[in-house]
């Protein structure tokens, strides 16, 4: 017999096993990824992730039973294995060998058999609790004492302390331990100074620290702690973005049970194309990707053009949904991505901009129209906007809608000339007053991180439309760059030699 003991879960902990009804260890010599392979089979926790050496779940009281553990990979059971004799080794049990696994295998019904889900009780939090943070799993310490919250101060505060926080709230691992009251300062009385984990224990309470109430701290060294998150129950991911951070688990789309994306490996970043079917009566040709181009419309099994009389940020927006691509960012006339060669099919569309369709707006006949091909209409979209679900072990991540600003003609989506959307019309930036803080802000925006630069000068080369902003202040907290001060949209001093620029 084999298990894990002192992890998270069934499936991650230090390896014991059982020999002569006496449990013991096993020495961490020659112990590799082959060996935590065969014990995350064995024990039908799938795939392995890490086999950590150097008790790190601590170390064992008996004996040690096995020591130059040799497995190929592909055993059945650790019994399979070369090793020395039972009992026979020159180790401690602070060589004591863990193992990791992806979690507790279920076969998903013939579409995923290879998945991996780790199933472990969520514990009451009980006397411990995270504040400030934007979730349950991320923020500032409290422990409840003599019925009264108070906070831990930072002294010695890493990582092994924050993963007994973790473990005890139920919130998978700890990713971060920050210090100096990264989540705000507490108010009430500093219980814990000193803390001391090891990283094993159940609970806060369990670790070495100073007497409860004895520091010499101020609220500004509180501790915090940022967990990854265990999503036991399908979690909407919203329209903002189709990234998961995670390592074991599934994606879906609203509305199925179809998987789009497998998970089964530590801290990999998935960003998913669910490569489901699209509406087959509308399409964007021409253009960088499928969320960009010339619309074209099917009708009597023909492919035709739309003239873009009329043609705005609404029609826009009914195309974008109708095609799951998000935000409708722009809505160019005059044949941007090209002109279409057969039929031109709608003229003087004219939609709400709330229809599910383009065949629910308001237009000319099919086929009824003065117009030529150098009209055709096309569309820019922000990008996948399925409402996305993730099922496994692992940390959310937030990708906010692109909305009204965009970097453009920059070597990539998050680099470039700043362009805000104003009056359905894309406008440039002045770099009077640009800075680090701006850009900050439109980092932010778009979904791309922290700035690396704040540019000048039309690095990324002249706008050719209005200039809309000029004066930016933005102190670097705020969502948009619409809620930064500024001078009156459209008023400026300046010319698109002056246009700002961004590098996130």
């Amino acid at each position: 017999e084999i298990r894990l003991v002192g992890g998270p879960n069934p499936c991650s902990g230090r390896v014991e096993v059982l020999h002569n009804g006496i449990w013991g260890t096993v020495c961490d010599d020659q112990w590799d990824l082959r060996e935590a392979k065969v014990v995350c089979r064995q024990l039908g926790c799938g795939t392995a992730l890490s086999a950590p050496r150097e008790s790190k779940y601590g170390e064992g009281k008996d004996q040690i039973w096995l020591s130059d553990v040799n497995c190929k990979g592909t055993e059945a059971s650790l019994a399979e294995c070369k090793a020395k004799p039972w009992g026979d080794n020159i180790c401690n049990h602070v060589e004591d060998a863990s193992v990791e696994c992806s979690g507790i295998q279920r076969h998903v019904p013939k579409l995923f058999p290879h998945l991996f889900l780790a199933e472990t009780e969520i514990p009451e939090p009980g006397p411990i609790r995270l504040v400030g943070g934007p979730n349950r799993c991320a923020g500032r310490v409290e422990v409840l004492h003599e019925e009264q919250w108070g906070s831990v101060c930072h002294d010695d505060w890493d990582l092994n302390d924050a993963q007994v926080v973790c473990k005890q709230l139920g919130c998978g691992d700890a990713v971060l331990a920050p210090i100096g009251a990264k989540f705000g300062r507490g108010f009430d009385t500093i219980w814990l100074d000193d803390v001391n984990c090891t990283g094993v224990e159940a609970a806060l309470s369990e670790c070495p620290a100073r007497p409860w109430g004895d520091h010499n701290c101020y609220h500004g060294e509180d501790a915090s702690a940022i967990c990854s998150v265990a999503c036991y129950t399908w979690r909407k991911l919203w329209r903002r973005g189709c990234c998961v951070e995670g390592r074991a688990g599934i994606l879906r789309e609203e509305g199925g049970h179809t998987p789009m994306h497998s998970l089964s490996m530590p801290s990999l970043d998935v960003s998913a194309d669910s490569g489901i079917t699209v509406s087959t009566t509308v399409r964007l040709v021409g253009g960088p990707n499928r969320c960009s181009g010339r619309v074209e419309v099917l009708h009597n099994g023909i492919v035709g053009t739309v003239c873009d009389d009329q043609w705005d940020l609404r029609e826009a927006k009914v195309v974008c949904r109708q095609l799951g691509c998000g935000t409708a960012l722009s809505a160019p006339p005059e044949s941007k991505y090209g002109e279409g060669k057969d039929q031109i099919w709608l003229s003087d569309v004219n939609c709400t901009g709330t229809e599910a369709s383009l065949a629910e707006c308001e237009a000319k006949l099919w086929g009824d129209n003065i117009c030529n091909h150098v009209e055709d209409a096309s569309v820019e979209c922000s990008g996948c906007s399925l409402n996305i679900y993730f099922l496994g072990i692992g940390a959310e991540v937030d990708i906010p809608e692109q909305g009204p600003v965009r970097l453009v003609d920059g070597p990539n989506k998050c680099a470039g000339r700043v362009e805000v959307l104003h009056e359905n019309r894309w406008g440039s930036v002045c770099d009077d007053h640009w800075d680090m803080k701006d850009a900050k802000v439109v980092c932010k925006q778009v979904g791309c991180g922290s700035p690396l630069s704040a540019l000048g000068g039309a690095r990324y080369g002249r706008g050719s439309d209005i200039i809309w902003l000029d004066d930016v202040e933005c102190n670097g907290t705020e969502e948009s760059i619409s809620d930064c001060p500024a001078r009156p949209w459209g008023e400026h001093n300046c010319y698109h030699g002056e246009d700002a620029d961004v590098v996130c």
